[in-house]
């Protein structure tokens, strides 16, 4: 979130033409930041903000860096003021960070067990494993669920039989 208190200093050229954007993901911000968290896991609650957080400073910096679209000086000046994240926007110029999706990827101390998030994965490296479940409800049709990745122990449903996401929970019941 932006800072309260503003500078002095009038925008740069080409503000006018960002602003709209940045207003609009200030406001999913505001109602990310509102939105009640009961039912929710301490870490869910906060993935909406992450997830806009880094929205807001990847659109930034595409346009600056990969369309080219704004200057410096507008460039700077979203910096700033907090519109995008200085330190990851410098992490996805390096090689390898291209797709973090933020700083506590990268925080081994924060884990349990000094690991990194999935973010940080190579897709190369990233193992399909396809199960074939026979489901009681679906009378004796044949079901396939695709994990990934499961070298990490972590069961993530990407697809159940063309119908979507199908959350772990929901797939123990059915299998």
């Amino acid at each position: 979130m932006p800072k309260v208190k503003r500078s002095r200093k009038p925008p740069p050229d080409g503000w006018e033409l960002i602003e709209p954007t940045l207003d609009e993901l200030d406001q999913k911000m505001r109602e990310a930041e509102t939105e009640p968290h009961e039912g929710k896991r301490k870490v869910e609650s906060l993935w909406p903000i992450f997830r806009l957080h880094h929205q807001r400073s990847r659109y930034i910096f595409d346009l600056f860096y990969k369309r080219k679209a704004i200057s410096r000086e507008l460039y700077e000046y979203c910096i700033k003021e907090g519109y995008a994240d200085k330190n990851l926007i410098a992490k996805w110029k390096k090689q390898g960070y291209e797709n973090l999706c933020c700083l506590r990827c990268i925080q081994t101390r924060d884990t349990n067990f000094g690991t990194n998030c999935i973010c940080r994965v190579p897709k190369s490296k990233l193992e399909v494993v396809a199960l074939v479940c026979n489901s009681s409800f679906s009378s004796h049709h044949t079901s396939v669920v695709i994990f990934t990745p499961s070298i990490f122990g972590l069961n993530i449903p990407i697809e159940h039989d063309g119908r979507g996401a199908l959350s772990p929970d929901i797939w123990a019941k059915q299998c």
